[in-house]
């Protein structure tokens, strides 16, 4: 009953802060100044978020924020390696899990660019197998949906594969066999739980982490180079993105941020680990590197005079694919999320990202032309925690309000 009343407590404090955060602009003067207050005093933000950490059982967050182009504040708060007391900045690197995908689809959409496929095409097209609902065998399932989470796969839960195969790529057996094993009537890993009987293809979003490893596949088959040479080469190093990779063997190992899980009132440090799913949720970078992608992103597929997309690319993708695809309180486009919230007619574009021990948060603000990114070395496995992710997250926009 006690920890119920102070989940309570915690709570309506923290809905209290987010309410004023996200409406002072729209109310009194007094409220306009609480939020100056709020966006400008670093010694008051550096103090509420270090106590937001405490409340949702974070050690680390590293962040940054985003106007237009240019990074305009970024900074680390607690420590990413607690045994050796390692103070976190904006150069420590994490395992971003979910906010991988939007990476991925950049990839397949580059390649959409070149004239190699049509977003409306069959996959099995592409594939070396054929990939079709057993429930609704009749049904095309295009390349489009895969993208979009509306293939008719079902919201599935990859972690026994995910966690009990821990080794860089290449992969011998990823995404081939692997793919046929899960996916098909049959296979090794087959389940009949993996489709949908209820909805067909195209017809509803349902978040499932295996199309965007067929995404990946499909990235490999149509360039013809293994999935992370090909994001090296035509993403991270033209965006000079030097703190990033698929491998973990490629990056130093001191600045990677230690994984934990708080439980019993201790923090368990769980061991460094590689995806099998690298191109669903492996990715690890810092939030410095990442904020190059989300710039070019935000900036119409151009960083630093590099460009990586065509406009009319970026906004197919930023688009919700097809028109009315929601999932819980969210929209998807082609890769990202797209969240309308019902304070200040803002739209969230983006990916959030959740594994054992991480937590990520990578938006933009299309109407005010901002961004933020967040890396948690904790995952938000409770309610509290989740929503001191999102104050935090609307701390930070808030913040960039009044940055220049």
């Amino acid at each position: 009953m006690k920890t119920k009343l102070i989940c309570l407590f915690l709570s309506a404090l923290l809905l209290s802060t987010t309410l004023l955060t996200a409406t002072a602009l729209q109310q009194t003067t007094t409220q306009q100044r609480i939020q100056e207050q709020l966006s400008n005093n670093d010694v008051f933000f550096d103090r509420l978020i270090t106590n937001l950490l405490k409340l949702g059982h974070f050690p680390s967050i590293s962040a940054c924020i985003i106007k237009n182009t240019t990074v305009v504040w970024a900074k680390g708060y607690g420590l990413y390696d607690i045994e050796q007391q390692k103070q976190t900045t904006e150069h420590t690197i994490y395992v971003v899990a979910s906010v991988t995908k939007t990476i991925t689809s950049t990839a397949l959409m580059q390649l959409y660019e070149k004239g190699l496929f049509h977003l409306d095409d069959d996959v099995n097209k592409y594939l070396p197998f054929n990939l079709r609902n057993p429930n609704f065998p009749n049904d095309t399932i295009t390349i489009r949906m895969l993208l979009s989470h509306s293939s008719s796969l079902n919201n599935d839960s990859l972690y026994y594969h995910w966690l009990n195969y821990s080794h860089a790529p290449p992969i011998p057996w990823y995404p081939s066999p692997w793919l046929e094993e899960y996916l098909l009537p049959g296979g090794a890993f087959y389940s009949t739980e993996i489709w949908s009987n209820k909805y067909r293809p195209g017809e509803y979003m349902q978040y499932a982490n295996v199309n965007f490893d067929l995404v990946a596949y499909l990235v490999q088959l149509l360039s013809g180079e293994p999935f992370y040479e090909y994001c090296n080469k035509h993403i991270f190093t033209p965006l000079e993105m030097t703190q990033t990779s698929f491998r973990l063997p490629d990056l130093p190992i001191d600045d990677v941020a230690i994984p934990y899980v708080y439980q019993n009132r201790t923090y368990e440090k769980l061991q460094y680990y590689q995806l099998l799913h690298y191109p669903v949720g492996g990715l690890m970078t810092s939030v410095n590197d990442l904020s190059h992608f989300l710039i070019a992103h935000m900036n119409h597929g151009v960083y630093n005079g590099t460009r990586i997309l065509q406009n009319e690319t970026v906004e197919l993708m930023h688009t919700i694919q097809p028109p009315g695809n929601t999932y819980y309180n969210f929209h998807y486009g082609l890769g990202w999320m797209i969240e309308e919230t019902p304070i200040g007619n803002h739209v969230y574009i983006g990916h959030s990202g959740d594994i054992p021990g991480i937590h990520t948060r990578m938006f933009m603000d299309q109407t005010d032309h901002t961004g933020i990114i967040c890396f948690f070395n904790s995952d938000r496995s409770t309610y509290v925690k989740m929503f001191i992710s999102t104050v935090i997250r609307n701390l930070l926009f808030a913040k960039a309000e009044h940055l220049s």
